[in-house]
């Protein structure tokens, strides 16, 4: 395979790959790289999903708010999304001069676009004086330790989306107040006086409508402003996402109909797949267009609605049966694996027995009791939103068992179960 299965303390062993693994030398056999009982320090960049374990890397990479530190590689990057020539090359020639004091790679990420000399200085020997900390504890530790936690939700958002576009950041904890603020002290005064206490009696999520949207995020069905709608059905291979019009019609034609509608449809498809955090691959069924230039429009909307994303995103060209194939990078969990369980009754199918079908098992196992000699008054059981149905149908059941029956509801049955009791 190619790979190796790390104990890391988790339950689930974490999976290695070949290409994870940092070698002292050029070797590609896995078994001379590492052996077993070995201590490894490894850094989990891929949540355990469904019954998969973590994935890890012993190429470890520290995020700061403007650069990322690799302490075990020797490249230097620019984000991709730093367009401008002359700002690209400044960048490069600032970190060119920092590496020469610093082992290690460097990443500039696009937050450090005008960011000065001094404050990448300081971010990079924050970062090295951070890798160096890990070093001691790792030395220090016993095997499946915790030797560095990053930072938790809060701080994240901080550090990766706190910018100049960010008007006002409200928060309703007096503890988590005072940490951001300290935090913020440390990584971008400037925006001090942006950080504001929550103080209204609404709970903040249902002041801005979070609680709501939260809400629209579990159901399989996403509105659009022009009437149409997406059908978003995940799965654990793929995400499936249809387009439909509705009761949108354009009045030039169908075509143009069509067009609309799938423009609309791809920005909000960019919207909901970061907001349920969708990753894999996605699959997506447009409304069907004659023009290769709708198509092509519908193909460009798509790529610059997704251009933001912070996760990695790849789109391949409109099939000849009208679909986008793409892929987005996961990391962890969707938000609708994160706020649902399976359903104890369907087991995650999202459908139950209907009520004939009950009524024909019921039948099927009066019909072996009955084989087996029972006789006499039959009770049966059956949860509340089906006897209705049943009671409709006594008179069948007295014609094809000649007995009488007692039915009635038991709100601890679920949809699908019942009792007979003879």
């Amino acid at each position: 395979m190619g790979s190796a299965f790390v104990d890391i303390g988790f339950g689930k062993s974490a999976y290695l790959s070949v290409d994870d693994i940092i070698a002292q030398c050029d070797e590609k056999n896995i078994e001379n790289m590492i052996t077993t009982e070995q201590d490894i320090m490894v850094q989990v960049y891929k949540e355990p999903i469904n019954t998969k374990g973590p994935k890890v890397t012993m190429d470890i990479s520290l995020p700061g708010k403007l650069l990322v530190y690799m302490p075990f590689s020797s490249n230097v990057g620019i984000s991709k999304n730093i367009e401008d020539r002359q700002e690209y090359d400044r960048l490069k020639n600032i970190v060119a001069k920092l590496k020469k004091d610093i082992p290690g790679g460097i990443i500039v990420r696009t937050e450090a676009e005008v960011a000065t000399e001094a404050d990448l200085e300081s971010e990079i020997k924050y970062l090295t004086r951070l890798w160096m900390s890990i070093v001691e504890r790792f030395n220090n530790s016993k095997p499946m330790s915790l030797v560095h936690k990053d930072l938790g939700v809060v701080f994240q958002t901080i550090r990766d989306y706190f910018s100049d576009e960010v008007v006002l950041m409200h928060i309703d904890s007096q503890k988590e107040l005072k940490d951001v603020m300290d935090f913020v002290k440390i990584m971008s005064p400037e925006f001090l006086d942006r950080i504001v206490l929550y103080e209204s009696k609404t709970p903040i999520f249902k002041a801005y409508g979070i609680a709501e949207e939260i809400d629209r995020l579990r159901s399989k069905k996403a509105k659009l402003h022009s009437c149409g709608y997406l059908i978003i059905q995940e799965a654990e291979s793929l995400c499936a996402i249809d387009v439909n019009s509705g009761k949108f019609t354009a009045k030039s034609s169908q075509e143009d109909t069509a067009a609309i509608t799938n423009l609309e449809a791809a920005e909000e498809i960019a919207r909901q797949l970061r907001l349920r955090n969708i990753g894999g691959i996605i699959v997506i069924d447009f409304i069907d267009m004659r023009k290769a230039s709708n198509r092509q429009k519908v193909l460009e909307k798509l790529r610059e609605a997704t251009k933001g994303d912070k996760a990695k995103i790849k789109i391949w060209p409109i099939t000849k049966l009208g679909l986008i194939e793409m892929t987005r990078e996961r990391k962890r969990e969707s938000l609708f694996s994160l706020l649902s369980d399976t359903c104890p009754v369907c087991h995650g199918l999202g459908l139950v027995l209907s009520k004939e079908s009950v009524f024909i098992n019921v039948c099927d196992e009066i019909e072996q009791l009955k084989i087996g000699g029972f006789e006499g008054k039959i009770k049966i059981k059956l949860s509340s939103d089906i006897v209705e149905y049943f009671m409709e149908r006594k008179s069948r059941l007295k014609e094809l068992f000649n007995t009488e029956f007692d039915i009635k509801a038991n709100s601890e049955i679920q949809r699908e179960e019942y009792q007979i009791i003879f």
